[in-house]
């Protein structure tokens, strides 16, 4: 049965066929390497480096996940994305009652420097090409850790290429893991921000506004934009309040977005957004450096996307997620494992993965050219079209208050639940197929046996901290959260009294513990 309406994930309703009568006149797309950036923020793009292929990984305590860092590295990942586990990104620690049966289960247990030592035990931090983390809420103390163990092991902190996700507005409303109200969690990432503009480190990410976990949550690839660059406003506004110029800091800043399976509809979704971000960074922001104005985009192949249904297909999937998210002309690609449905990938899933990006890269073509897509008909109509329809959702949402006042007011949270909704009527009327799952099922069971982390693994985290807590200097712990609640209460930036604070080995619960009695706890109204 045919579809009644052929249209995008977004809805943007698709003709029948293009020619150049359907090109609006904004689709003077330029070349690569120039404003606005449609065609690629290089001239030569992959011809002259490929893209950064970095997988996410991370289970069980710090040693395990070294290992299984020390094998992606082997097998010729390039970067690699640190997944902490949920007491770690909440702030809690191993052996606080709210960490137990989590620690370790979905990324690695960090509970303190000494962690931290382990887990880069034998990797040469320096020569990693990116070294990526979901911290958010506590972006800025993970940030604080890398300087320290940077320092204790005699390595420029400005030679690390780190790349900090840092982005805790999404939190409230698309992933859950923020810790402070949203007003100080966003003054809070801001302070990682600052900080390194005024320190000289150029080679960090200290902010990657972030889609990805927006378009996991159910939107569509527009609210995916217009959400992820009303963030990305709030973030520039308070830099500026803070009195630091535009192009102090927006280099740094990269958009970390979804790569989604409907394929023309994410390639002119990436170029779109390097458009629309070029253009708010001039007209609005001032700003008049190139790199500025130049988007570095992260994409990772969407995991919501894969079924636990027939979970090979999702091999298939993630390779056509990729292949758009090349010729999207983005800078760092991580791929889904085709049991991801399941648990934390297993060696050999996450090895596909990687060597999907591999086989596009060097087997396919599509490396070869620059924006090989570009100046098709109906690639170019979609790229403006989804610009445009972005910039209209995110003026939306600057008239109703902007990014902090949409997510306590719920703007946010019922926007994506509608647009989740509509997509799952559309499964379940049959208007969307998706193989495996509401068509051409099959009743053979799974032969997926998915990874399991080390039970034992809590066990040992917990006995760490204790006999770290121990062996410690408790006074000098106790004096460094004193300034940092001091610090706090003030108002003023956080991170050197974060890095003092992790120096002496003060651990992510009493850290986060502290600044939660300066700022207070945030709780969801809709959960109340």
């Amino acid at each position: 049965m045919r579809k009644p309406a052929f249209r995008t994930l977004s809805g943007l309703e698709l003709k029948e066929l293009y020619t150049p009568v359907d090109l609006p006149r904004e689709a003077q797309i330029g070349r690569p390497g120039e404003f606005p950036f449609t065609r690629g923020l290089t001239p030569q793009m992959y011809r002259d480096q490929l893209w950064i292929m970095g997988m996410y990984a991370g289970y069980g305590d710090a040693e395990a996940t070294n290992q299984r860092f020390r094998y992606l590295l082997s097998q010729g990942q390039t970067g690699f994305s640190i997944a902490l586990d949920l007491p770690t990104q909440m702030g809690y620690d191993p052996d606080d009652p709210l960490a137990e049966g989590e620690v370790g289960k979905v990324g690695v247990n960090i509970a303190s420097l000494a962690d931290m030592e382990r887990l880069f035990d034998g990797i040469p931090l320096a020569q990693i090409r990116q070294i990526r983390t979901t911290a958010n809420a506590i972006g800025p103390l993970f940030a604080a850790m890398v300087i320290a163990l940077a320092r204790r092991q005699g390595v420029d902190p400005g030679a690390i290429k780190l790349f900090v996700q840092n982005d805790v507005l999404k939190e409230y409303f698309a992933r859950g893991t923020y810790i402070y109200p949203p007003e100080a969690g966003l003054k809070h990432s801001v302070d990682l921000v600052e900080y390194c503009a005024r320190h000289g480190l150029g080679s960090w990410t200290p902010l990657a506004v972030s889609g990805y976990h927006i378009r996991d949550s159910g939107s569509t690839a527009v609210q995916e934009l217009a959400f992820t660059f009303a963030n990305a406003v709030a973030y520039i506004q308070e830099a500026l309040r803070r009195g630091l110029a535009v192009d102090s800091f927006a280099p740094s800043i990269w958009a970390f977005l979804a790569g989604d399976i409907y394929f023309l509809e994410e390639v002119a979704k990436f170029r779109g957004a390097r458009r629309l971000w070029a253009r708010l960074l001039r007209e609005r922001f001032g700003a008049e450096s190139l790199e500025s104005q130049a988007l570095k985009i992260f994409c990772y192949t969407l995991g919501g996307r894969a079924t636990a249904q027939q979970p090979l297909n999702n091999i298939a999937r993630v390779a056509l997620m990729t292949l758009a998210a090349v010729f999207g002309g983005v800078q760092t690609i991580a791929t889904t494992a085709y049991d991801e449905a399941f648990a934390t990938p297993t060696a050999e899933a996450a090895t596909i993965a990687l060597r999907t990006q591999q086989i596009i890269a060097h087997e396919s073509g599509a490396a070869d050219l620059v924006d090989g897509l570009g100046g098709a008909w109906a690639l170019e109509a979609l790229t403006v079209e989804i610009e445009a329809a972005a910039l209209a959702e995110l003026a939306r949402v600057e008239r109703a208050g902007g990014a902090v006042a949409c997510i306590e007011n719920g703007y946010f949270s019922r926007a994506l639940g509608d647009a989740a909704y509509r997509y799952q009527r559309e499964i379940e009327k049959g208007d969307r197929i998706i193989v495996g799952v509401n068509q051409f099922e099959s009743a053979a069971a799974s032969k997926i046996e998915p990874f399991e982390p080390d039970p034992e693994s809590e066990r040992r985290q917990v006995e760490r901290v204790l006999e770290l807590r121990a062996r410690r200097d408790a006074v000098a712990v106790q004096a460094a959260l004193a300034r940092l609640e001091a610090v706090a209460r003030c108002g003023e930036n956080t991170m050197e009294a974060l890095i003092e604070a992790v120096s002496v080995y003060a651990t992510v619960g009493e850290v986060c513990s502290t600044l939660r009695g300066v700022w207070g706890a945030y709780l969801d109204p809709g959960l109340l």
